[in-house]
């Protein structure tokens, strides 16, 4: 088999691949959004939009398993019917720092798509005002 050949064949195999993924994907993405009961995927991103320090974790409520804090979490979001921004804050002090961190949840609750983001100055203005539900730390 010559060089050119060889090539071929590494290109066509690649393509190949590519194309089995390509169509693997939306088996996959539509498998995620069927999950029995209340759920949301959440993420938790440290620093600015580039970051990649991005960390997630799937939050089953129906038991409550999948979150270092599943049952707190599906507690406090039980008694807002799952709606992150009626969460109550915390009292408490948090230091003026710019540290930012975005948070995401994407999910269903009681039936209703679930789509939340938010940019918070820090991580304890961000557990201030969301309690466990990001908590993603054991």
């Amino acid at each position: 088999m010559t060089i050119s050949t060889t090539a071929k064949a590494v290109r066509g195999g690649l393509l190949a691949a590519a194309v089995l993924l390509a169509g693997a994907a939306p088996a996959q993405a539509t498998a995620r959004d069927h999950f029995p009961g209340n759920w949301l995927y959440l993420t938790v991103t440290k620093g600015d939009a580039r970051s990649s320090d991005t960390r997630g974790t799937l939050l089953l409520c129906d038991p409550p398993q999948g979150h270092a804090h599943a049952a707190e979490a599906c507690a406090e979001l039980a008694a807002v019917d799952g709606d992150i921004d009626a969460l109550p804050p915390r009292s408490g002090f948090c230091p003026m720092i710019y540290a930012p961190v975005t948070v995401h949840a994407r999910g269903e609750w009681s039936g209703r798509k679930v789509d939340y983001g938010q940019t918070y100055p820090n991580a304890c203005v961000l557990a201030a005002r969301t309690g466990s539900v990001f908590a993603l730390d054991g």
